[in-house]
């Protein structure tokens, strides 16, 4: 039985932090008011939410805590996005847009559109990299578009996409953009005035905070449609007693983030390189997918010519990772952002994601460089980690990085 497997797997839901989880604590036992109590018990409990709320809008960038409304996680947050943001413009216009490597919950909201309410919905392609060319999105406007829907990082090959640029095109048409910045806020990536964008999906368990809670950010007086009406909580926009501890908590890791009291990413970027530069030395055609120098500075989406992905993690049980999004695992099906790259379905299927964390060592490292190739080459035999691969090394394994 493996107890305590490495784990790769960040970009699928991060570990809690344990400073997370004491911030927590008082609003699981003593604290345990309702914030739309006027007692003393839901003033303290309606000040922790403030409080967390504040938080989370200095971590993206937002104006004030006004501009962030809560949510059950970035699955909810896409659907009143999509959903609200275009049933509001919806006398102005019945079309949206996407990219064809969105997360399945932006899809999915997009096809609800298409499917129960008529509108009309174009899916822009994306390059080799996985990034959408701001000129497409352009070409792809209508007199009716009234949305625009881009992920700022790719949940499955981390390739951040230009957003600024984009909102160069949207905003002076009165078209509004959304991004699911799910896996890109715990970086402190996500800046939402200098992007341009209009709305964005959070995720608290995406950056070390607790899973079933995350948030919309929503700029200044936009209106949309509310999704789950009730009592009026978060501003009318999504009714519900809120969830006090898990709310703390999202708060906690986002102070976290901004204060400089976790590694920085260029740590999180040297491991990845080093992984990367290993495998590809040690694997012969080993390729990554994703833009080579753009993208999430822990992920890593390796194919593996020959080599069925899934087949390898069996037979890897000391690593935890996956083949791409934990949302397509028992599919059966390549993922749609792999083939949407240009991989073929082999070669999909040939694929890992590995996705290095907070928690991750230079031992973990080192171990996973071997556990990986003997898995995927029993022939070769490696003994212990070599030093880094030299520049030849890495241009013979990686064709991405000439």
């Amino acid at each position: 039985m493996i107890t305590n497997p490495i784990y790769l797997d960040h970009q699928a839901t991060t570990p809690l932090d344990e400073r997370v989880l004491e911030a927590m604590l008082p609003y699981l036992t003593s604290q345990y008011g309702n914030p739309s109590s006027s007692h003393a018990y839901g003033r303290v409990a309606a000040r922790a939410v403030r409080t967390a709320r504040r938080h989370i809008a200095d971590l993206v960038g937002a104006k004030n805590e006004l501009e962030i409304v809560f949510t059950s996680g970035a699955t909810e947050a896409n659907h009143l996005a999509i959903v609200g943001a275009a049933l509001a413009a919806r006398p102005y216009g019945g079309h949206i847009i996407t990219t064809a490597i969105e997360h399945k919950a932006v899809l999915a909201a997009c096809r609800r559109l298409v499917e129960h309410h008529g509108y009309t919905l174009t899916c822009v392609g994306v390059d080799r990299h996985g990034r959408v060319h701001p000129a497409d999105i352009a070409a792809a406007l209508a007199p009716s578009t009234v949305l625009v829907s881009v992920m700022h990082a790719n949940n499955e090959i981390g390739t951040l996409q230009r957003l600024a640029a984009i909102a160069e095109i949207t905003a002076p048409r009165g078209i509004l953009l959304h991004t699911d910045a799910a896996q890109s806020a715990g970086y402190g990536l996500l800046d939402v005035a200098g992007l341009g964008v209009d709305l964005a999906s959070l995720s608290a368990h995406k950056l070390h905070g607790p899973k079933g809670i995350g948030a919309l950010y929503l700029r200044g007086s936009i209106g949309i449609t509310a999704q789950q009406t009730g009592g009026g909580q978060e501003r009318g926009l999504r009714a519900g007693t809120p969830n006090v501890p898990a709310i703390v908590g999202f708060g906690a890791a986002a102070r976290l983030i901004t204060s400089d009291a976790v590694p920085p990413p260029r740590r999180l970027r040297f491991l990845r390189d080093r992984l990367q530069d290993g495998l590809l030395a040690a694997i012969p055609g080993a390729s990554v997918n994703g833009h080579p120098h753009r993208r999430l500075p822990g992920n890593l989406s390796l194919t593996l010519p020959g080599v069925e992905a899934a087949d390898l993690l069996d037979r890897v049980p000391d690593i935890a990772a996956s083949t791409g999004s934990a949302c397509n695992t028992g599919s059966g099906e390549p993922s749609h952002v792999l083939t949407a790259i240009g991989l073929t379905r082999a070669q999909a299927r040939a694929t890992l994601r590995l996705s290095i964390g907070r928690t991750t060592t230079d031992n973990d490292i080192d171990q996973t460089i071997g556990l990986v190739t003997r898995a995927a080459h029993p022939d070769i035999h490696c003994s212990s980690p070599a030093g880094p691969p030299g520049p030849q090394d890495r241009l013979r394994g990686n064709p991405i990085a000439r």
